[in-house]
């Protein structure tokens, strides 16, 4: 990954640590902000080693992993040869941090080392380290420092709202010294016999604001590792992988592996503890609606438990009051729930933030596919009310009635377009114009569609109520026939990516159209025309679809949404041209993104540059990709459903 930080990810807690395990406080502007987060806040801003006084030079730097260990050596040249190694190994786990340091002596006589590590804890609000240029003001906020016998603790309080890092050591420092800039060093002289060894273990405990949970940081490294190989072997165990495709079979452990560090706490509708998964890290180890929903359909078939988890969690943040600070809508469900400093005091929008089209319908599609799929039908039952609510939303407030599809309006406080591709000029023309107006997505409609109609299957199956279910299915129909008539694109023979405030074709041909293969809107005449013209070269870029078709003027390569190649979205489309009956295709693509992660170690970041395979032999990444992102990490499973072992 860029800037050489190493993320550490253990539920709601990562690291984001250098080459040699060092934090050094980057305030932002790179792709990873550098630290230890725990809920939005950083709780390590500082984690420096020095040997002698001196920065160590990196002989072995970290590698990725669930455990951070390098190999250290005092600076020197060939003539002197280091007087001593540093063996160091960090791992994460649910707030906290734990690091291990040996120090082995490379003389044959007695040899004296004095280590020390420098430690500060700012935290900051992760929406402070985004590259936006925007501040944020914190009237009263205080910050304090403790040393402790072991150790020391800092601590952070603005009003209401506080926080603690602790930070201990085993064997106690000898010291713990003043920096002049807040951090605080803890410093150790060791002795050290001819060729002899000591060791450190220092713990690092980040107590969130508002978190009253007694708990104990676990031993070592190795001890938070085994935690979390656990965990992972738990989420693997008993998939099917397959047999005659052993890169597919690769990539879907690795996925399962990554879900399971990405588990994050929510609680239900009757304060039942959950595990959901986040939307990724670094920047979104938080439930964020669409990225739960998409991830736990991909995994349904194989770990169904995300699904029967994400559906209460968001049934217990569903909107219940129109909130225009926070795009809430009765019925709606949850965008991003964020836990900061930040969100609290209300300084940005996301604490509960319901500016997303497609969460609402995403969540009924779930809903209905989990019900097809276990034949429990008593969540079905359970969130009845939620599902009626999120139909509401549909057709009232979120446009079906009245405009005759999901509408959204750009949020001049948060996000411009509310639909997967958010990013301000995603939704636009081939020519690169950005659509005005109130917007109707194409990709909306398709899941608009979708959840009519399984929740019409669900109300005749699980609530026994065989008229709502034929209206629903009326009103299924309906869109149908509408979008096919407004969308489609003769001139092109392919449908536009949206409607715009005055209903006019926003023309950009992009990936958005396999979504609709996904759930079924097109006839199949129109799903195979659409399928067939995916693959061609300007889309297929041989690792994937790309968002935007290239030779159109908005195509970019490097663009967030018009030309890069996401996962999820060729996961989505693979599953939407299995569903067609074409797939010839729909191994192409699943291969394409195979070979993809074969060549990233079987592991699929969020978005990848939509250079061509025939002009570069390797994925070229995008650079500000979350490394480990829950649409990614399920996306090979969607394959695997769509294909087998093809």
């Amino acid at each position: 990954m860029t800037d050489r930080h190493h993320l550490l990810v253990h539920g709601g807690t990562f690291a984001a640590v250098g080459d040699g395990g060092d934090i050094s406080g980057v305030r932002g502007g790179g792709s990873t902000p550098d630290g230890l987060f725990v809920r939005d806040a950083r709780h390590l801003s500082r984690w420096q080693l020095t040997v002698d006084g001196a920065v160590p030079e990196t002989l072995s730097p970290v590698a990725d992993g669930d455990t951070a260990r390098c190999v250290l050596v005092p600076r020197g040249g060939r003539q002197e040869p280091p007087a001593h190694t540093l063996f160091r190994e960090q791992a994460v786990g649910d707030g906290s941090f734990v690091e291990s340091l040996r120090v082995t002596s490379n003389r044959p006589v007695p040899t004296t080392v004095r280590l020390a590590v420098t430690a500060d804890a700012d935290f900051t609000d992760q929406f402070e380290l985004r590259s936006d240029y925007r501040t944020y003001t914190k009237t009263g906020a205080t910050r304090s420092r403790e040393v402790l016998d072991d150790g020391v603790e800092f601590t952070y309080q603005r009003r209401d709202w506080r926080s603690c890092t602790t930070v201990t050591a085993d064997p106690v420092p000898d010291g713990v010294e003043e920096t002049g800039t807040g951090a605080r060093r803890l410093v150790w002289t060791l002795d050290l016999e001819p060729h002899g060894t000591a060791e450190l273990t220092l713990r690092v405990m980040a107590r969130a604001h508002g978190d009253k949970r007694a708990r104990r940081v676990p031993s070592s490294p190795a001890a938070l590792n085994s935690q979390l190989l656990a965990l992972e072997g738990e989420f693997v165990e008993g998939v099917a992988f397959p047999t005659g495709w052993p890169e597919l079979a690769a990539a879907c452990a690795r996925g399962l592996a990554d879900l399971a560090s990405l588990q994050v706490p929510a609680t239900g509708p009757d304060g039942e503890e959950l595990r959901v998964p986040a939307a990724g890290a670094p920047w979104f180890l938080t439930l964020l609606g669409r990225d739960a929903l998409l991830t736990s359909l991909f995994a349904l078939p194989y770990r169904p438990q995300l699904a029967a988890a994400t559906l209460p969690a968001l049934a217990a943040t569903q909107a219940g009051e129109t909130s225009p600070a926070s795009v809430a809508q009765p019925g709606k469900i949850v965008h991003e729930v964020r836990h900061g400093e930040l969100a609290h005091f209300g300084q940005v929008p996301y604490g509960r933030y319901y500016g997303s089209v497609d969460a609402t319908p995403l969540f009924l599609v779930l809903l209905g596919a989990y019900v097809e799929q276990t034949g429990d039908v008593s969540l079905a039952r359970r969130l009845e009310s939620h599902a009626r609510a999120a139909i509401g939303w549909m057709l009232d407030h979120g446009g079906l009635t009245s405009r005759g599809y999901l509408v959204y309006r750009a949020d001049q406080g948060g996000l411009a377009n509310q639909n997967w591709k958010d990013s301000p000029g995603a939704i636009c023309g081939a020519d690169g114009t950005r659509a005005t107006g109130p917007v109707m997505a194409a990709g909306a409609q398709g899941y608009a569609y979708d959840a009519l109609r399984r929740t019409a299957w669900v109300a005749r199956t699980a609530w026994k109520d065989e008229t709502y279910g034929a209206l629903l299915e009326q009103a299924a129909a309906d869109l149908r026939d509408r979008f096919q008539r407004d969308f489609w694109m003769p001139d092109r023979t392919f449908p536009a990516l949206a409607l715009d405030g005055e209903g006019r074709q926003v023309d950009a041909l992009a990936s958005d159209a396999g979504h609709l293969l996904w759930s079924g809107l097109l006839d199949k005449e129109y799903g195979e025309l659409v399928g067939r013209r995916l693959l061609e070269p300007d889309f297929f870029s041989g690792w994937g679809v790309r968002t935007l078709a290239s030779g159109q003027p908005a195509y970019h390569p490097l663009s967030y949404h018009r030309g890069s190649v996401w996962p999820h979205d060729n996961a989505l489309i693979t599953l939407g041209l299995a569903r067609y009956g074409l797939h010839d295709e729909a191994r192409a693509v699943a291969h394409g993104l195979v070979d993809a992660a074969t060549a990233t170690g079987h592991r699929l970041p969020e978005v990848l540059a939509g250079y061509g395979r025939e002009s570069h032999g390797e994925p070229v990444p995008y650079p500000h990709a979350c490394v480990r992102e829950a649409r990614s990490a399920a996306a090979p499973l969607a394959l695997l459903t769509a294909v087998g072992g093809a």
